[in-house]
């Protein structure tokens, strides 16, 4: 493996990396989607995980932590050391009011109006790998799937949203979150494949209203299992 600075592999890391934000979650789809999981990281709290799944086949879960800047960090490392497939597992607060909280949105391309990936040159809008995209599709279950559809990634988490929601609801994005944009800027950039699925945590509007810790780990569970589901129909290495 070549040498990275902030990720410390302890354990091999397989080309499919599933990349939660919260280091709490990474334990809890490693525990979840994994035999045997071997630590992969701990170095800075950015707990990462390798095991074999449900297809026989290895999986990394990486957390990225918050945000952009630190996301591309981790994105960065990832791929040096040889990651391929990349697919974010995180939350997301709902633009849309049709949005319930706990539903999956499937991230189709993320607005850019974070700095992180704007200074990776992203254009306004920044699409998703086709590939993993029409694997999550796939792999939704009927009827009760994960919409598909656009989102806005942001910077900062406690802003008065009201105007910029209006703005991003405008332009398309049914939800707001912080790493999607940088993660597929980055991927266009290295030649890899990306895709983001997401749990809705919070409705913005009218009030701002948060998912219960029961019904967070229940969406948590449906998305890894959708997750997981996308990425053993991908193509083997």
């Amino acid at each position: 493996m070549a040498a990275t600075i902030h990720l410390h592999p302890t354990a091999p890391l397989a080309e499919r990396v599933l990349l939660p934000g919260d280091p709490g979650r990474a334990l809890t789809l490693a525990q979840a989607l994994l035999d045997k999981p071997r630590m992969f990281n701990h170095n800075r709290g950015l707990w990462g995980y390798t095991g074999t799944a449900a297809d026989g086949a290895q999986l990394t879960i990486q957390s990225t932590g918050m945000g952009g800047p630190s996301a591309a960090i981790v994105i960065s490392e990832l791929a040096d050391l040889g990651a391929r497939w990349l697919l974010r597992a995180g939350t997301c607060g709902a633009l849309d009011p049709a949005l319930a909280l706990g539903e999956l949105v499937i991230a189709t391309e993320a607005l850019a109006t974070d700095g992180a990936s704007r200074a990776l040159g992203a254009p306004a809008r920044v699409p998703a790998s086709e590939e993993l995209l029409a694997a999550l599709s796939a792999a939704a279950p009927d009827g009760a799937g994960a919409r598909r559809a656009p989102v806005a990634s942001t910077d900062l988490f406690y802003e008065h949203r009201e105007k910029l929601g209006r703005r991003w609801a405008r332009a398309g994005a049914v939800a707001v979150e912080m790493e999607t944009a940088t993660l597929f800027a980055l991927a266009a950039r290295r030649g890899l494949r990306a895709a983001a699925v997401l749990v809705v945590s919070d409705q913005l509007h009218p009030v701002r209203t948060r998912i219960d810790p029961a019904g967070l780990a229940e969406a948590e569970r449906r998305m890894g299992t959708l997750a997981a589901r996308a990425l053993a129909a991908l193509p083997s290495a």
